[in-house]
C-alpha cells in the first residue's frame, strides 16, 4: 500500500481474530481493535484480547459493552446451557444468534467515524463449527448492506469486509499466523476458559485448536485447565 489506511479490527482475542489484525497490519493498515463484552461465559478472551493488541500495536483498542446474555440462546451467553464437549452435527448450542451481524454493525459504525472503508473479521468457512454467520455468502450479502446503509456507501467511499482466513484450514491460519510473528500463547479460544485463561480441552473451540496446531506440526502454546 502506497500510503496508510485505517482499518477496524473484530479483536476476540482468539486465535482467528489475532491472526486477521496480523494480516491487515502486514499490509500497512493503522488498526483500530474492536472486542465486545457480549455477556460471554468467561472474561479470559477479553484479556487476551487486550494483551494481543498491546504487543501487535494497534492504534486504539475498544471494547464495548453489550450484554446479549439477555436473550440467551447460547452456551456462551447461558449458564444453563451447558457447553457440549463432544463434536456435534449442524449449527451447535454455542452459535449466539446474530452475533457478527452484531459486531460487525458495531465495527461499521466506527469505520464511518473514524473515515474507514476497510473491516477485518476473522471468520471461516473450513473449520467453521457450522456457524451460519462465518459464511463467504453472509460476508458478501453483508458488504452490500453496509454500502447501502451507510453516508460512506451512498457518497461512494465503498465499505470492504476483509476475511483473510475465510478459505483456510485450522493449520493454515496457524502457519500464516506464525510467519507475521503472531504469539499465540497470549490467545485464548476456548468456550468454558477459567478465569487465568487457561482452556477445558474438551470442547468443540479446544478440538479444532488443537487439530490445528497437530497438523500444522507446531507446538501448541495453551494452557490447559
Amino acid at each position: 500500500m502506497s500510503q496508510s489506511k485505517k482499518a477496524i479490527i473484530l479483536l476476540s482475542g482468539g486465535l482467528d481474530s489475532a491472526t486477521a489484525l496480523a494480516c491487515a497490519l502486514d499490509i500497512g493498515f493503522e488498526c483500530y481493535a474492536l472486542s465486545f463484552n457480549y455477556g460471554q461465559r468467561h472474561s479470559s478472551e477479553l484479556n487476551a484480547a487486550r494483551k494481543v493488541a498491546q504487543t501487535q500495536g494497534v492504534v486504539e483498542h475498544r471494547i464495548m459493552n453489550l450484554d446479549l446474555g439477555l436473550f440467551g440462546g447460547s452456551a456462551l451467553t447461558d449458564k444453563d446451557i451447558d457447553v457440549p464437549t463432544e463434536e456435534t452435527v449442524g449449527i451447535p448450542v454455542t452459535y449466539v444468534p446474530a452475533r457478527n451481524t452484531v459486531f460487525l454493525s458495531f465495527a461499521l459504525a466506527w469505520a464511518e467515524v473514524i473515515e474507514s472503508q476497510d473491516i477485518f473479521i476473522g471468520v471461516n468457512a473450513v473449520d467453521y463449527s457450522g456457524y451460519p454467520d462465518c459464511r463467504p455468502e453472509y460476508i458478501q450479502a453483508y458488504e452490500t448492506m453496509a454500502n447501502l446503509a451507510t453516508r460512506a456507501g451512498v457518497e461512494g467511499h465503498n465499505m470492504t469486509i476483509h476475511t483473510p482466513l475465510i478459505h483456510l484450514s485450522k493449520a493454515e491460519i496457524i502457519q500464516l499466523g506464525l510467519s507475521k510473528g503472531v504469539n499465540y500463547s497470549l490467545t485464548v479460544s476456548c468456550y468454558a476458559a477459567d478465569d487465568q485463561g487457561h482452556a477445558c480441552g474438551q470442547c468443540d473451540s479446544c478440538r479444532l485448536r488443537a487439530m490445528g496446531f497437530e497438523q500444522a506440526g507446531m507446538n501448541d502454546p495453551t494452557q490447559y485447565q
